[in-house]
């Protein structure tokens, strides 16, 4: 018989000075080049710690190679979820379990280098920083859409948000414990980190770093993903749609009256020609504006009614931190 490490007797030894989150769906092609890089980073910071990785539901071979993992390295732990939740929500399930005084989330596709973990640890150290963002500087192995789209998805957010918010800020960051149990308070159902940290206003400092290709694997963020975090991180972070909803209702009110004294001068004068032309442009432009600001007040009440709901985000089938497992 043998017995597989033991989490909790890891965490006996002293207080963890790391967490290490990483959510992953589907990430068999990635996880051993992300163990390979990983661990020799965090084993040479000579700090005690802990990697969580947080298995979103995945359907290939990702839990297996991560039970089998765990066998040769004590400071993994594993979280796995019920079903897949988006990445988001594992971040989630993994930022509420971790136990270190610093924690850092990270990507396992290795787009964001392991290697400036101690960095980020050293800054936070040193000017006493509760958060350390990375800054990707450097994305030309990014594809044109995903640099243009990206850099116009930060223009937006800053101008909407604030300036607070830092641009080319994914979810590669550290965090200190005081953060954590903050956003471990917060209501939020739909949490967009990258905005909802800054918002808090605690002591912040940035490293910048070359952002590198995707592994292995393909990407988990398809242009439908990136579309609806966008809309999350407007309507979740700003109130500025529905202000556009009333001015663009107040604009039509203006065009309606100068459509009515258009229409009284035209009459009056006996110009009038029967025809459709100008009744269906009208229409449309009118019908088209109402949409538009019903859908705006459809966003918002939806978060309303998901957060009235207050149904958990995720599901935890299984936490190795929290079971002990007998291998035969």
């Amino acid at each position: 018989m043998m017995t597989a490490p033991n989490d909790e007797d890891e965490m006996d030894r002293g207080p963890l000075t790391l967490s290490v989150v990483v959510p992953m769906y589907n990430e068999e092609e990635a996880l051993t080049a992300l163990a390979a890089r990983l661990r020799p980073v965090l084993d040479g910071c000579g700090e005690p710690y802990e990697v969580l990785a947080v298995d979103d539901g995945s359907t290939d071979a990702t839990a297996r190679m991560l039970e089998d993992l765990r066998l040769r390295w004590p400071q993994l732990r594993v979280v796995s979820l019920r079903c897949n939740s988006g990445h988001q929500a594992a971040l989630t399930a993994g930022l509420h379990r971790a136990h270190g005084t610093y924690v850092v989330s990270i990507d396992a596709d290795l787009q964001d280098p392991p290697e400036v973990i101690p960095q980020m640890l050293a800054l936070a150290r040193a000017d006493a920083l509760d958060v350390v963002y990375s800054v990707r500087d450097d994305r030309s192995t990014d594809s044109v859409f995903k640099r243009r789209t990206a850099a116009y998805y930060y223009w937006l957010i800053r101008r909407l948000v604030g300036a607070h918010v830092p641009a080319q800020v994914g979810d590669f960051r550290l965090m200190s414990r005081p953060v954590l149990e903050s956003l471990k308070a917060l209501p939020d159902q739909r949490h967009v980190y990258r905005l909802l940290i800054p918002s808090l206003g605690f002591p912040s400092g940035q490293i910048t770093y070359r952002r590198e290709e995707r592994v292995a694997g393909t990407t988990k963020y398809p242009v439908g993903k990136m579309v609806l975090l966008a809309l999350d991180s407007i309507t979740g972070f700003s109130t500025a749609p529905l202000r556009l909803a009333t001015a663009m209702g107040a604009l039509s009110l203006v065009v309606c009256f100068v459509l009515l004294a258009w229409t009284i001068t035209v009459y009056s004068l006996g110009w009038t020609l029967p025809g459709w032309t100008s009744l269906v442009v009208t229409v449309l432009f009118f019908g088209a504006v109402q949409l538009f600001c019903l859908g705006l007040l459809g966003e918002y009440l939806a978060r309303i009614y998901t957060a009235v709901q207050a149904r958990p985000t995720y599901s935890v089938a299984h936490d190795t931190a929290t079971v002990e497992e007998t291998i035969s």
